[in-house]
């Protein structure tokens, strides 16, 4: 802690991700230890929290976070898109396909940004808010690869026909971005993925990752 920063903001936002940690909840006395502070104070963290709906008490009086939450989760998807948007637009330029950014949502793989390339005589029509399961089509792919870490793995997946027939995808996991899963990926109307693709894509994913540090 310095002069500049707030001690009870601290302590209530560690209380946050704590909860964020865990699926069943924490007691007042888990989270007094793991803060190293006493009961009260940890009784009124609560309290504001939840005045905001940042966390809830269930009947057996555990905490955990709060449906609030969401509505400051919602707000990160533009926020993402705009960092990701310079290399899109690079990929989408230089290999002449649609390019895109694929989060995690629930059990589903979500288009939140699309960048489609100004130079070809066509390409692949694919949508911001398109979803599909995280087991079809490369940017799913790519996410459950990562999840693995399969040792030896390209970086990249390829995938043919999965989501559209006549369309081939190539995409890459976010590295090492905190609180963000996803994957950059392209998706092209071809036999198969050119070699170079996934090379280039796989770099793409990296200044994703590097923009959202």
């Amino acid at each position: 802690m310095t002069a500049e920063t707030s001690q009870t903001l601290d302590r209530g936002l560690r209380v946050l991700k704590l909860l964020a940690d865990t699926d069943h909840g924490l007691t007042v006395t888990e989270l007094s230890n793991k803060l190293g502070v006493n009961r009260t104070v940890v009784y009124r963290l609560l309290a504001t929290l939840e005045q905001h709906a940042l966390v809830r008490r269930d009947l057996g009086g555990r905490a955990r976070v709060g449906l609030g939450v969401l509505r400051l989760g919602r707000q990160v998807h533009p926020l993402v898109r705009e960092a990701a948007l310079p290399a899109l637009r690079s990929l989408a330029e230089d290999i002449g396909a649609t390019a895109h950014l694929t989060l995690v949502d629930g059990s589903d793989a979500l288009a939140v940004a699309v960048v489609e390339p100004t130079w070809t005589d066509y390409h692949v029509a694919y949508r911001a808010g398109f979803r599909h399961s995280l087991d079809r089509g490369a940017a799913g792919r790519a996410i459950l690869t990562a999840r693995q870490k399969t040792v030896g793995h390209p970086g990249y997946t390829l995938t043919q026909g999965e989501l559209e027939a006549g369309a081939c995808g190539a995409a890459a996991p976010l590295v090492g971005v905190s609180g963000v899963e996803g994957s950059v990926g392209v998706v092209m109307l071809a036999d198969a993925v050119p070699e170079r693709v996934g090379p280039r894509v796989l770099d793409a994913a990296r200044e994703v990752a590097d923009a959202l540090r």
